[in-house]
């Protein structure tokens, strides 16, 4: 009877968090609050979640050290731009390279293009994989680093079909934000199910024990490919999306360094959790442009304040950083996911902590 009282008020709970949730965005979208900036921010936000969460499948629930995200961020990202810009402004665009000829007159609809980035990055992780993931830790990482500074560098080169170092502007973008939160809602719950899924259970036990698992029968490198593969897919939707959401793309927003935003936030939120990949994706986002009063110059009472300037917010931010790394060694949520029973179970620890305190006074 407990247990079934527990499951009703879960769904319960569920639903209502779902009603506020979709209120809130709605809410944004038809501009009852907030503003662009907000909402820029928001949508940003969802973008860096479903990138984290298909890195934390690869790093967190298989157990590979691979920092390739942003290259197939970018081959997503390139794909929607090369395909969804208007036809009439390709020739503004291409001004000092014409665009390849077969490419100038092909245009996608946004759905079909973010779909194809996404495939195209699945095939390349595929072919990066296949002699790649044969490594292990520090090898695979730095390897997967590399192809992805190569997949950058073909990228900057290519100068009939990405228009090289000067980018690609005119990228039509997207008038709502359902577009960022819906894509990311079936991400991660595509995810969520693949986890929850033998091929799931078959990616926990390579990232605990490879010997043992290849004993009970799975096919580490097939298992492997496969979750390399799905994490660069939707790393490419995750580009793609980054790619409407600023109206354009160039090849120096994909720098490696890129990469290692995504890694602050699958550690911070936890190795192998993706509700803590998720809440720890909203906190570096919105925490980062936050954080930007320091870099304004600040004056008080007549005396400006040296240490307020320009990217002084990093330091505070890495300090910020630091003390949650102290206090939190395995992330907000370690490999657990976020449930009522955990949220119900720390406000009764903390309720008795108070009782125990008022007692012993």
């Amino acid at each position: 009877m407990i247990d079934q009282r527990k499951k009703h008020n879960f769904k319960l709970y569920n639903i209502i968090i779902f009603i506020v949730f979709v209120a809130f965005i709605t809410a944004l979208d038809l501009k009852f609050l907030g503003d662009d900036y907000v909402r820029r921010v928001l949508s940003l936000a969802a973008i860096y979640t479903i990138v984290s969460v298909s890195m934390n499948l690869v790093n967190g629930f298989t157990g590979l050290f691979s920092l390739g995200q942003a290259g197939f961020m970018a081959v997503g990202a390139y794909t929607v731009a090369i395909f969804t810009v208007p036809l009439e402004k390709r020739a503004a665009i291409f001004y000092v390279v014409d665009q390849n000829p077969v490419l100038a007159q092909i245009h996608l609809p946004f759905v079909v293009a973010l779909i194809l980035g996404g495939l195209l990055s699945a095939l390349i992780a595929i072919l990066i994989g296949i002699p790649v993931l044969r490594l292990r830790s520090d090898y695979l990482a730095i390897a997967t680093l590399g192809f992805s500074e190569i997949i950058r560098i073909i990228l900057t080169n290519a100068k009939s079909i990405t228009n090289g170092a000067l980018g690609i502007k005119g990228i039509p973008e997207m008038p709502t934000m359902w577009v960022f939160f819906g894509v990311m809602i079936l991400s991660v719950t595509l995810i969520v199910l693949l986890i929850n899924s033998s091929y799931g259970r078959a990616f926990k036990a390579i990232r605990e024990d490879e010997i043992a698992a290849e004993a009970m029968g799975i096919n580490l490198f097939k298992h492997k490919v496969m979750s390399f593969a799905i994490g660069a897919f939707f790393a490419g939707i995750g580009g793609g999306l980054l790619a409407s959401l600023l109206g354009t793309v160039d090849p120096k927003q994909f720098y490696f360094t890129m990469t290692y935003n995504f890694l602050l936030i699958i550690v911070l939120g936890g190795m192998g959790s993706i509700s803590g990949t998720v809440i720890a994706s909203f906190i570096v986002t919105i925490g980062l442009e936050v954080l930007r009063f320091f870099d304004e110059p600040l004056t008080l009472l007549g005396f400006n304040i040296p240490l307020f300037r320009a990217g002084f917010r990093m330091v505070i931010f890495s300090a910020l950083l630091m003390i949650l790394v102290l206090f939190f060694r395995n992330g907000l949520l370690g490999q657990k996911e976020l449930s009522w029973d955990m949220i119900t179970s720390w406000f009764n620890k903390k309720t008795l902590r108070r009782k125990e305190k008022g007692g012993a006074l």
